[in-house]
This record gives C-alpha cells, sequence and structure tokens, in this order.
C-alpha cells in the first residue's frame, strides 16, 4: 500500500527561520528546499516538470571549515539509497563554486556530513577536481578524497550501512568510484542537492538533470521472489537526457515501442493476486496501462517482441505443459495465442523483419544455443550456434542479413555476430563487463547493450544491480555509456528503441516508499 513517507516537518529549535523555511516548499522529488548556514546573498530553486530539470541560485562561502552556507533541496531517507544526477554550470564565476549531492545529519550549519561535489572549473577545463568531502563530527573540519576523473558531470552518491561511495564520471564514459567508511549521519539522515557560490558576495547558477534517488533491494532480497517498484524511463540518445514517463509500486518490464511510435508494450505481474504475467499496452499521450487479452497464456516473462510492422506479437509464457517458457503468438491488440515451439524451455527475442521467422534462446538437455523457427509453426527449429557456453539475445538486423546476439564461449557474456544462417560467428565485445541483449537501431546505424557494473557469474542477468546502457557502432568499437542505471533483469530485455531511432524505452528499479 503505498503512503506518504516523507512528511512535511516544522523549523528544529537548533536552527533559525532565516536557515529553514517554517513551512515546508516541495520541490519535485524534495520535500524542501532553503539556504543552509545563513549566506549573505540568499539562494533559491525551480523545478519544471515538463523537462524534470532543477535549476539552483546559491551564495555561501567556501563548503571547507567548520560550518557551511549553501542552498539545499532535501528529503529525509531512512537505511541505504543511491542518488544519481548530471550538473551543468550556468554563466561564469568563481571557479571552485561546487554542485552536487549532500547527505547531513542535520541542517545544522556545522552538521556532520558526506558530499560528492563537482567543482566548476572540473567542467570548464576538465581538470579532475571532483572530491567526496566529509565532515565526522559536528563542527570539526572538513575533509575530503580527491577522485582520478577528468570533465566529470556524472555524479554518483551511494550509502551502504556504514560506508559511502561517490562515483564520477564525464557523461559516456564509465564511473570512477572511491569510498568513505564510519561516518554516523544517522539511519534517518537529511538527503538532497546542493550549490555553493564559494565567494559570499556573488551567486553561483547549475542546473541539475536526471535526478534520481533510488532505495535499492535489501541486501537479503529473494530474487524471483520479492520485488522492489519500477520506473518506466525514455532517454533521449543525443543528448542522454531522460525522462520517467510512468512508475508503479508493482514490477513491470520490457517495453516494445510500437512501429507507429504511439505506444509501448510491457509485461507486469503486480496488478493480479497470484502474481500472474500479463501483457499491457501503455499509450504515450496519456500515459496509461490498459491489459491486452493473451487468452489462456497468462504467465508471461519478459520476452516479449512486437513484429516489425506490429500486427503481432510474440510472448513466451509458461502457462502450459510443465510450465516452462514457450513461445506463442497473437495479434498485437489481443487474441488467443498460436503455439509455435513444442519443446521448452524456449525464450523469444527477435522477429524477422519480413515476419517469417523467429529467433530464441532455447534450452535442450541443459544446453542453451539460439534457434529460427518459422512464425506460423510449420516445420522444425533451426539449430544456429553450436558452442559451449550460453548464448542469448539473438536479434535480426534491420535488413534481414546478421543476428546479434550474446555468449558466454570466451568466459564473461559478450556481444557477437553471425549471418542468419549461422555461419561466420564473430565477437564484437571483449571488455571486463558482461554485456547483454543487443538491440538494431531502426536506422540500422546502432546496437544498444546492458553492461552490467557489478560483479555477477557471466550466465546470469539478474535484477537490481549497477549497469551500464551503451551504445555502439553497428559495425562495432568501443562502446559509449548512455545510461547510468539501477536495474537489470527486466530493464532493455527486447527491442526498445523508438521508430525513428531517437530514442530507447527501458524500465530502472526503485523501492516505492511514497
Amino acid at each position: 500500500m503505498r503512503h506518504n513517507y516523507l512528511a512535511c516537518f516544522f523549523v528544529g529549535a537548533v536552527m533559525t527561520l532565516s536557515a529553514i523555511q517554517a513551512i515546508a516548499r516541495p520541490l519535485g522529488v524534495f520535500t524542501d528546499h532553503a539556504d543552509v548556514g545563513a549566506p549573505a546573498l540568499a539562494g533559491d530553486a525551480t523545478y519544471n516538470a515538463a523537462s524534470q530539470e532543477y535549476v539552483f541560485t546559491a551564495g555561501g562561502v567556501n563548503m571547507w571549515g567548520s560550518s557551511d552556507q549553501f542552498h539545499y533541496a532535501w528529503q529525509k531517507i531512512k537505511g541505504d539509497f543511491i542518488l544519481q544526477a548530471r550538473i551543468e554550470f550556468l554563466g561564469s564565476g568563481e571557479p571552485h563554486r561546487k554542485a552536487g549531492w549532500i547527505v547531513r545529519k542535520s541542517l545544522d550549519a556545522s552538521s556532520p556530513y558526506v558530499d560528492a561535489t563537482v567543482h566548476a572549473d572540473a567542467l570548464a577545463h576538465g581538470d579532475g577536481n571532483t572530491r567526496l568531502q566529509y565532515r565526522r563530527t559536528e563542527g570539526a573540519v572538513t575533509e575530503q578524497s580527491e577522485m582520478v576523473a577528468d570533465g566529470v558531470d556524472v555524479i554518483q552518491l551511494e550509502r551502504r550501512g556504514n560506508v559511502y561511495l561517490i562515483s564520477a564520471a564525464k557523461y559516456g564514459e564509465p564511473f570512477s568510484t572511491k569510498s568513505i567508511e564510519d561516518i554516523d549521519l544517522g539511519d534517518e539522515a537529511y538527503v538532497g542537492l546542493f550549490l555553493c557560490s564559494h565567494n559570499g558576495q556573488n551567486l553561483a547558477h547549475a542546473i541539475f538533470r536526471d535526478v534520481r534517488i533510488i532505495l535499492p533491494a535489501k541486501p537479503d532480497f529473494k530474487p524471483y521472489h520479492d520485488y522492489i517498484g519500477s520506473q518506466l524511463e525514455l532517454l533521449d540518445i543525443a543528448s542522454g537526457h531522460r525522462q520517467v514517463i510512468y512508475s508503479s509500486a508493482d514490477p513491470f518490464e520490457a517495453p516494445n515501442w510500437t512501429a507507429d511510435g504511439q505506444a509501448l508494450q510491457f509485461n507486469s505481474s503486480g496488478a493480479y493476486p497470484d502474481k500472474r504475467g500479463r501483457l499491457y499496452r501503455f499509450d504515450l499521450a496519456t500515459r496509461k496501462p490498459t491489459l491486452i487479452d493473451t487468452g489462456f497464456a497468462q504467465r508471461l516473462n519478459n520476452d516479449h517482441v512486437l513484429s516489425f510492422d506490429s500486427t503481432m506479437v510474440g510472448i513466451s509464457d509458461q502457462s502450459t505443459d510443465k510450465h516452462e517458457s514457450t513461445i506463442f503468438v497473437l495479434p498485437a491488440t489481443g487474441g488467443i495465442p498460436k503455439r509455435i515451439t513444442p519443446l521448452t524451455p524456449s525464450y523469444l527475442h527477435s522477429w524477422s523483419p519480413d515476419g517469417k521467422y523467429l529467433l530464441y534462446t532455447g534450452g535442450r538437455n541443459g544446453v542453451w544455443d539460439i534457434y529460427r523457427a518459422a512464425s506460423d509453426g510449420s516445420g522444425k527449429e533451426v539449430k544456429l550456434t553450436h558452442d559451449a557456453g550460453l548464448n542469448d539475445g539473438p536479434e535480426y538486423s534491420r535488413d534481414g542479413k546478421t543476428i546479434y546476439f550474446n555468449s558466454t564461449r570466451t568466459g564473461k557474456m559478450q556481444i557477437w555476430r553471425m549471418n542468419a544462417d549461422g555461419s561466420q560467428q564473430t565477437q564484437m565485445t571483449n571488455d571486463e563487463y558482461n554485456n547483454w541483449f543487443p538491440h538494431v537501431s531502426p536506422d540500422g546505424k546502432w546496437l544498444c547493450i546492458i553492461s552490467y557494473v557489478d560483479e555477477i557469474a557471466p550466465t546470469e542477468h539478474p535484477y537490481y544491480k549497477h549497469i551500464y546502457l551503451r551504445l555502439m557502432p553497428i559495425e562495432g568499437g568501443t562502446p559509449k555509456v548512455i545510461a547510468y542505471v539501477y536495474g537489470g533483469q527486466g530493464t532493455i530485455n527486447v527491442p526498445s528503441w523508438s521508430p525513428d531511432s531517437r530514442m530507447i524505452a527501458f524500465v530502472s528499479n526503485t523501492e516505492m516508499r511514497w
């Protein structure tokens, strides 16, 4: 049941009315915002709901000594969290003005704290002036640990028990990470964005984009039994800007984009007492999901794919036989499913552009390979991979001549390609990540893949992990990070490009406490 987790609160005895407002001023995801430490020049903040951006103005002297001055937007959070944002300073000014995430024990100017800070000169000159700063006790002098990262504009601050981790990157590159332990900020702390001008006689200005406050799964959660909430996001490929368009405490996964660009399809198991998996159409204009009738098939997993013209949908369902995944096809608007794969388990990943074939991963006698079958159910399945290891995630190129897939045959899960008949299998990535689910852009120029940052077994793609969405040229090359995400299983299992190749739809995860 949803509830208001973050209540508005009134001034504490230790604070003056000039520092904290008596009446809360909600700002986007934050409960309130105000100046801390009574800077000479007052700050302010605004939120644009359409762009989901925060614009800050702030005064304040250098946050370095035993007390601080800055503008702050916060909420109070218990337990662990992950904070993410992209930062842009506006205009010229003091090169050491700073912005980022800060976690404080109280709103007092001398409170213990931990922050993830970007200095303006780090963005202007690429000198890597990015720091993990902290005050261990009330009124103590600030300490710091400097990051080795150039031109940082993406900041992540994470709390795991008594450990705080700062991760920083120039957008497009992987994170660099440092940590600090044993700082007591209490189980419930003030968490939020801040801006400080460094020079008390000047105001600083900054924009915060892609702001995410993530409440991760508890360390003892049981995979495929315990779930947290889901957020449907759209990612603009050119700018990297992300927008949350739908959230639910119930889990949903794997958005497909319809050919007309007007809707997505995803699966969800949250709306039914028995947690059955059902298929939904999500209208992008109304931003509301509508149940699609899939007949007897009511235990869908997240391997469902629309045909290239969006007239048909293929589903992977566990309602029949031994309750192992079986592939069916039916009209995209709903209807009676027609069985395609007599053998199980089979997990669908792609239609051929002409609609004649389906590509899927099949487990046969404990061995996982890629298969092709006629989409009308005629004929026998054709095995396309024969190498050791798990072969998964196959998807046709837009001309139908090439298949992209992922395989563990050389150790970690990596991206491969082959001809449509299974010949000339060639490895495309060879890096430190486990890479899954190559999705081909409609213009045939790009692959979008999901890369696990957290250490996992190469054969697994679990829920609730740190991941990157990465973009690489269709012919190969070094992938570029296009989104820093908490997700994994269900994030982009299926083709999720917009028809114009401008956007990716994906699912991120967070516990919903409000």
